[in-house]
C-alpha cells in the first residue's frame, strides 16, 4: 500500500495527523528534525496501529531538504499517495528583532520547502489511483498580523498556492486541501516567542492537535480545498474580510505588541 508522508511529524498537529492516517490503514513516512522524538513517535504509532512507520531526521529549512526527502523515498521504493506539508513555525515580535537570516530560514521552511516537496512528489502522486496533498496553513493567512508579519504572510502564500494548485489539478487523481487552524495546544507559542497577551488570548480558543488533525484528515479525504478549523476562527476570518483592514490589523497589533 502507498505511504502517507508527513513533515513536522514528531509532535503536535503533525504527529496527530500521522496517528489519524495510521488508524485509516496508511503506512507512514515521518519527517522532522529531532531523531529522538521521531523514533519515539514511530514506535508509538507502529505499536498502536500495526502499520509500517519509517522516519527520516532532517532539517527541512535547508536548501536541499526536499531533494533529500524525495531521494530517500525513491531509494527505498516508498510510493507516496498522501503528502502532508505540516512543518512550519512562526517568529513573534518586531520585524527588526530577528536577523535577515533568521527570517529567511523560517520562510524557507514555511514556503520554499513546501513548494519544492509538492513539485518533486507531484509526478509520483499522479501515478496513484487516488492521491492527496494536505497543506497546513493558519487562521493568520486571512489578514496581516503586526508583530507576526512574516509568518502571517507566509501562511497567506500557503493558502493562495493551495487554492491555485487545487484548480490546476481538477480532473486529475490528485486533490489539494489547505487546512487553516487557529490557536492550537502545541509548542507554537513558545517557539514563536509569543508574548503574554497573545498567549492569554490564544488559550481562550485553543483546540487540541487531535481535534485539528481529525478535521484535517476528514477534509482531505472529502477533497475539500479550504477549511478553517473551529467556529470562532471562521468568524474571525469573516470579520477580517468584512471590516476595514486598519481595524482588523489594529486589533491584532494590540495582541502581539
Amino acid at each position: 500500500m502507498p505511504f502517507a508522508l508527513i513533515t513536522g511529524a514528531s509532535k503536535g498537529i503533525g504527529k496527530a495527523i500521522a496517528l489519524s492516517l495510521a488508524a485509516r490503514g496508511y503506512d507512514l513516512l515521518l519527517i522532522a528534525r529531532s531523531e529522538d522524538l521521531l523514533k519515539e513517535a514511530s514506535i508509538e504509532i507502529s505499536t498502536g496501529s500495526g502499520r509500517l512507520c519509517h522516519y527520516l531526521a532532517l532539517d527541512l529549512s535547508t536548501d536541499h531538504a526536499a531533494e533529500l526527502v524525495h531521494a530517500w523515498c525513491t531509494k527505498n521504493q516508498f510510493p507516496v499517495s498522501v503528502l502532508v506539508n505540516n512543518a512550519g513555525y512562526g517568529l513573534s515580535g518586531s520585524f527588526e528583532k530577528y536577523s535577515a537570516e533568521t527570517h529567511a530560514e523560517m520562510l524557507h521552511l514555511n514556503i520554499i520547502t513546501l513548494v519544492m516537496l509538492t513539485r518533486r512528489f507531484l509526478p509520483d502522486l499522479k501515478k496513484q489511483p487516488a492521491s492527496y496533498i494536505l497543506n497546513i496553513g493558519s487562521s493568520a493567512a486571512y489578514q496581516a498580523v503586526p508583530f507576526l508579519s512574516a509568518y502571517a504572510a507566509s501562511k497567506s502564500f500557503v493558502l493562495s498556492f493551495s487554492r491555485g494548485l487545487s484548480q490546476e489539478l481538477r480532473g486529475t487523481t490528485v486533490s489539494v486541501t489547505c487546512v487553516c487552524p487557529g490557536p492550537t495546544d502545541t509548542n507554537f507559542v513558545n517557539r514563536a516567542n509569543i508574548g503574554k497577551k497573545g498567549q492569554k488570548a490564544a488559550a481562550r480558543f485553543n483546540m487540541s492537535p487531535e481535534t485539528v488533525a481529525h478535521i484535517a484528515v476528514s477534509s482531505l479525504f472529502k477533497r475539500k480545498t479550504e477549511v478553517i478549523t473551529g467556529g470562532m476562527n471562521k468568524l474571525s476570518a469573516f470579520f477580517a474580510w468584512l471590516l476595514p483592514k486598519s481595524v482588523v490589523e489594529g486589533v491584532a497589533k494590540k495582541l502581539y505588541d
